[in-house]
């Protein structure tokens, strides 16, 4: 369970205008999310330890990390929406199910499991994403319609962008008369065939092939593919880890 830690002080004023906010928030959580305070004054090595530097400031604990925070009394309003972008959702473990079977090119099965989580979570744009990424190669048109809802401000809008940028190059290919003849060509056309057949890895690899070759085919559209693909598996994601010294190598 996700921890809510406020640090604070008995003499701090908007200390005591942001608690009841969160004691509220916290009630009305259906217990998705705990509430704790630190009061900085009686634990002062845990704040240093936490780098507080100025109260009242508010951190999320995920399995014993600190994966975001906020600092001052912020309204009831704006606190809600920062919880609603930052808490993980409660089927995380399906979510990563579902990745895993992405990642197998298990599409049909995938789809199954983020359509369920939707449907209970019709706010949880991760999933959102991924349901797009597993129409991506069959349906260009539906996996850009899936991700429609995601609006700027969500940690999931720079994939939703992607998805969108990679279905319109997914659509161009299907007209033989869409790209100009040249000698890279046939590669470009190889990359975007992988990418409808759900492996990156090789897609992108054949992608900065063009770059190294002539960088301008297709208007940049090489380097436009990477980064989507990038954006879209995350910097995290050890396909990106793989690429990205040779797609910078290819540029420079």
């Amino acid at each position: 369970i996700p921890v809510l830690v406020d640090f604070w002080a008995a003499w701090c004023g908007p200390c005591k205008v942001l608690g009841p906010v969160l004691e509220k928030l916290a009630g009305e959580s259906d217990g998705r999310w705990e509430l704790a305070k630190l009061d900085t004054e009686k634990f002062p090595a845990v704040a240093t330890k936490y780098h507080i530097r100025s109260i009242p400031n508010v951190k999320l604990f995920v399995d014993g990390q600190v994966t975001d925070e906020f600092v001052g009394a912020l309204p009831e309003s704006k606190v809600a929406e920062w919880l609603r972008k930052v808490l993980p959702s409660k089927y995380s473990v399906q979510l990563e199910g579902a990745k895993s079977l992405l990642r197998r090119n298990s599409l049909t099965e995938a789809r199954e499991i983020l359509k369920f989580i939707i449907a209970a979570e019709s706010d949880n744009d991760q999933a959102r994403l991924l349901l797009a990424q597993t129409y991506l190669g069959s349906d260009p048109k539906l996996a850009a319609k899936t991700v429609d809802p995601i609006k700027l401000g969500s940690q999931s809008f720079e994939g939703a962008e992607a998805i969108g940028l990679l279905a319109a190059l997914l659509e161009r290919a299907e007209s033989q008369d869409s790209f100009a003849l040249d000698s890279v060509g046939d590669l470009y056309l190889a990359a975007i065939d992988k990418v409808r057949s759900n492996n990156l890895d090789s897609a992108l690899y054949s992608f900065i092939g063009v770059i190294r070759k002539n960088r301008e085919y297709d208007d940049d559209g090489s380097r436009k593919a990477c980064i989507a693909i990038f954006r879209l598996l995350g910097e995290a994601d050890q396909v990106t880890r793989t690429h990205r010294p040779a797609f910078s190598a290819a540029l420079y």
